[in-house]
């Protein structure tokens, strides 16, 4: 269930998130849903580098979360409390807290978004980097320095014994580790 027309004023049941075992996200929803309980992963398209090809995949957006949304009656809390891969219940002072609908209805706006979004730590000056689209796809280069508030980067590529300034959009690069 994607849960987008389900955010109604006059339903009892509100949004709580679920903190997951490392990588089980997917089996946490499937666990969820098949106890005919709404489960939301939001998810977004990222990259993917092997040795072989790069190719776009969905992955959780938030990893390590997954949202389930109950009334949270003593017996339905068990149930969700049970599901395989479910560590514990995001809670405060000791009680369930509710996410706000608000936050849960911008994630829903976003999951599965084709827009591909690059999840890696900012890069800083004279990092190598590579350029993994476009016409400069496979460049090695030295990131130099974000351009204004743009998405925008400078890298430093060296081309026949020169140093040329290329401005790119910095999800298309990948730091060389």
């Amino acid at each position: 269930m994607n849960g987008y027309d389900s955010l109604s004023l006059d339903d009892p049941r509100r949004w709580y998130a679920l903190y997951t075992r490392s990588r089980f996200e997917y089996k946490v929803r499937e666990g969820l849903a098949g106890k005919s309980l709404e489960a939301f992963l939001p998810q977004i398209q990222v990259m993917s580098r092997r040795k072989d090809r790069h190719r776009k995949i969905f992955v959780p957006m938030i990893p390590g979360y997954v949202f389930v949304r109950s009334t949270m009656a003593p017996e339905e809390y068990h149930r969700i409390i049970r599901t395989p891969g479910v560590v514990r219940m995001v809670c405060f002072e000791g009680t369930p807290a509710p996410v706000n609908d608000q936050e849960i209805s911008s994630l829903m706006i976003l999951d599965g978004t084709d827009r591909t979004v690059q999840n890696r730590a900012f890069l800083r000056k004279g990092e190598r980097v590579v350029i993994m689209q476009g016409p400069f796809a496979g460049l090695v280069g030295i990131y130099q320095r974000r351009k204004g508030q743009k998405d925008k980067v400078v890298v430093s590529v060296e081309l026949l014994k020169r140093s040329l300034a290329v401005e790119i959009d910095d999800w298309l690069l990948e730091k060389l580790v």
